[in-house]
């Protein structure tokens, strides 16, 4: 009796075996040295303004020792406003790296493929149209409409597979006509909505408080160590589809579960803050280059976010103080720069 044929065993990805997260010793002094900046801002940001503390009534208001003045500004609008920092850069930073090691592509990221103009879409028509004004409203909204956003492009751009360079163009053009649409809600709104929902649309963190801090952190502290799980699946999708199908990824379904956490991170900040550029798109490619890593280090990511929007939203404060510029602008024209940057380096390549 001849024996049966035997067949190789289908490859069986297991993320804890054989990928090793991107923690090397250059990652690892990258995340403590933003740690170490990020803290001189906070406390920077703490002490000063148009109302000076000490470092002495800083420390004394933290613990409950102070007047009603000292812990209304520190722990009333100054903390909040900090913690909104680390969650919203740490978020973006994270969405931001996540898009561009799907494409491949350093310029992807949810502003510019369209996420953002979707989520905003959805905080708009709450705002503009129902009336709502709830933190958990609006940040419902932003989900809604990040995702519905996600979901169409994914089907645009799903064709045998989704592809960086198509999910790219897919999304640009769906961004496009969400911003179109998103103007002309604002030109059909009351004349008061219509003004805060312009000022929220330039990105803001003005007036936060923990009523809003709350659902981001909520958000985050979900969202934000998934995606440093699903980080090694992220690696391999970075070599290309073929190896990770050979190395047994289902590389479709990986994808779709980073975009789901990668939209979550971006809508949550969306909420929270409006649409702040450049954050999600330089991030990324910063730790990168300063790390030296082979490929997209979230970790990294997380925390040169966290350090860039500290330093935008003090810039932000003090520039033109008593007046606060709100923050997005600030990132948009660092964004500017940067992008040209490196559309540059990427024609250099070509070239």
């Amino acid at each position: 009796m001849s024996e049966r044929p035997s067949f190789p065993a289908r490859p069986v990805f297991r993320p804890w075996r054989g990928v090793a997260l991107p923690y090397q010793p250059r990652s690892l002094a990258l995340l403590a040295i933003a740690t170490a900046i990020g803290l001189v801002l906070a406390v920077i940001t703490l002490l000063t303004g148009g109302f000076s503390i000490s470092p002495l009534e800083v420390w004394t208001t933290l613990w409950g020792g102070s007047d009603q003045v000292s812990t209304l500004v520190v722990v009333g609008l100054r903390l909040p406003r900090i913690v909104a920092c680390v969650l919203v850069g740490a978020a973006l930073g994270v969405s931001g790296g996540v898009f561009q090691g799907l494409s491949r592509n350093p310029l992807a990221s949810p502003d510019i493929i369209g996420f953002t103009s979707g989520a905003a879409t959805g905080v708009l028509v709450l705002l503009l149209v129902e009336g709502a004004g709830a933190t958990m409203g609006l940040s419902a909204g932003a989900m809604l409409g990040g995702f519905g956003t996600a979901f169409v492009v994914y089907l645009l751009a799903l064709r045998r597979g989704v592809h960086g360079q198509r999910l790219i163009l897919v999304g640009i053009g769906v961004g496009a006509m969400l911003s179109a649409f998103n103007a002309y809600l604002i030109t059909r709104a009351e004349l008061e909505a219509a003004q805060t929902a312009r000022i929220w649309l330039h990105g803001s963190l003005n007036g936060i408080g923990w009523a809003q801090v709350g659902p981001l952190a909520m958000w985050c502290i979900v969202l934000l160590p998934l995606a440093l799980l699903l980080a090694p699946r992220l690696k391999l999708l970075e070599m290309g589809d073929d190896l990770a199908k050979g190395l047994g990824l289902p590389s479709n379904r990986a994808k779709l579960q980073l975009i789901v956490v990668s939209v979550g991170l971006a809508a949550a900040a969306i909420a929270a803050a409006g649409p702040i550029g450049f954050v999600a798109l330089a991030a990324p490619q910063l730790a990168q280059r300063l790390a030296r890593t082979g490929g997209i280090d979230l970790l990294g990511a997380a925390a040169m976010g966290a350090v860039l929007m500290l330093a935008a939203d003090l810039a932000a404060q003090r520039l033109l103080a008593p007046f606060q510029i709100p923050v997005g602008l600030v990132t948009g024209a660092m964004g500017g720069a940067y992008l040209i940057y490196l559309l540059a380096r990427e024609w250099r390549k070509t070239d």
